[in-house]
């Protein structure tokens, strides 16, 4: 996690030119203002005039604060803002109804910092709120509906909530390292979603091309090794024997 110095760093001041440079096209087309590590402190106003943007990256900056105005972005499906130094999210956030991806990991979050307009997110698949320092969830996360994926990790959780775990479509929930308490009913709870965690399963839809061929591939390689192997050989049965001899040693699973 970041550490604070106790005064304020002075960071780098971001123009208008320099962040237009910033800007990449992502492998699907999408355009991304990247202005991750790069020492900023203060929120930069001028990236307000880049609305069109279709993704942010601030992470890794020393950055206290996220303005209102940040829901200017209307197009944003994936924001970024990993390892700042934030502890509130704005109310606006829930405006930002196109984001599908929200990474507020390694920040200074508590529970009262996070807005009850992020159950506004309807569309939102992934959500990374690791390495804070919340002490419950809100319950404002059950409504996401659309929720793939939920970072929890690292925090000082005693209680998961049940409507998290039974989000329909959740494939990946990650608690660990929250200080949960030692009873029955908890233990059960995190086993079931440690077998959540190793299950990890995507549409065709979301693969890229090549991921999408290789997996076709693979998948016609076993079913020919299948065909080709033929059906399993029966097995042998030894309906009179009682209890293993000298002979059935040598096979003992065929025995079993």
């Amino acid at each position: 996690m970041v550490k604070s110095t106790g005064k304020p760093a002075k960071g780098k001041k971001i123009t208008l030119s320099v962040a237009k440079n910033c800007i990449k096209i992502t492998f699907d087309g999408k355009k991304r203002l990247d202005l991750s590590k790069m020492g900023i402190t203060t929120f930069p106003k001028c990236i307000l005039r880049l609305t069109d943007v279709d993704e942010l990256d601030l992470s890794r900056n020393l950055i206290r604060k996220i303005p209102d105005q940040i829901s200017k972005f209307q197009n944003l499906r994936w924001l970024d803002l990993h390892s700042n130094y934030i502890d509130k999210l704005p109310d606006s956030i829930g405006q930002m109804t196109t984001l599908l991806y929200l990474n507020v990991s390694n920040n200074r979050l508590t529970t009262n910092g996070l807005p009850v307009e992020l159950n506004q997110l309807k569309n939102i698949r992934t959500v990374n709120l690791g390495l804070n320092h919340l002490d419950s969830v809100p319950t404002t996360l059950g409504a996401l509906k659309e929720l793939h994926e939920v970072g929890l990790h690292d925090n000082l959780l005693s209680a998961i909530p049940q409507s998290i775990s039974k989000l329909p479509k959740l494939k990946k929930l990650n608690i660990k390292r929250n200080p949960f308490p030692k009873t029955d009913e908890a233990e059960e709870f995190i086993d079931n979603i440690k077998r959540l965690d190793k299950l990890y399963l995507v549409e065709e839809k979301d693969l890229c091309g090549p991921c999408l061929r290789k997996c076709q591939l693979a998948r016609e390689k076993i079913t020919k090794i299948k065909n080709m192997a033929g059906p399993a050989p029966k097995k042998p049965i030894f309906s009179n024997l009682i209890s293993p001899n000298s002979l059935a040693k040598e096979s003992q699973e065929d025995w079993r």
